[in-house]
């Protein structure tokens, strides 16, 4: 690493620590040439996948965006803040793990749709009446049959 005092190339690491809970490791470096010490911080870049949309488009991963549309469907349920940020934290997780450049929009509404359907069976049908564009009350009781046909969460 440079020396931002000197801009000499070469500096060593006197002290390295975990910070942020794990997610960055500060480091305690001293230059070489001058003997000025400074603080840099390392994380993991982990990049999110464009989205491609149903018209063929590209956009960037709105995290906000993602997160708004399931507090739409959870809107008056009773869900904790600590629950929703779980399923975002872990549908943004699935999205990264994947290692794609690019997902379809469609996968990210079926991982919205599994962790509702596991997190709020209501919220569930309201995302899913949108974001599989409902017609009419039959569509929504097929799916509400469909729910009632499968196992609650954690039975087998």
């Amino acid at each position: 690493m440079r020396c931002p005092f000197c801009s000499h190339d070469d500096t060593k690491v006197i002290d390295s620590r975990l910070v942020a809970e794990g997610g960055q490791v500060r480091r305690r470096r001293e230059c070489t040439d001058c003997s000025e010490r400074f603080t840099t911080y390392e994380s993991a870049e982990l990049l999110m996948p464009k989205i491609i949309k149903g018209n063929g488009s590209r956009e960037p991963f709105d995290g906000e965006k993602l997160r708004s549309g399931i507090m739409r469907a959870l809107e008056k349920r009773p869900v904790s803040v600590e629950k929703i940020e779980a399923v975002v934290n872990q549908i943004e997780h699935d999205l990264q793990a994947t290692g794609e450049r690019e997902i379809e929009s469609m996968r990210v509404g079926e991982l919205v749709m599994e962790s509702l359907r596991e997190l709020d069976q209501v919220a569930f049908v309201r995302f899913a009446s949108v974001y599989r564009d409902f017609k009419d009350l039959n569509e929504f009781r097929e799916e509400i049959d469909r729910l009632a046909e499968e196992p609650a969460p954690g039975e087998s």
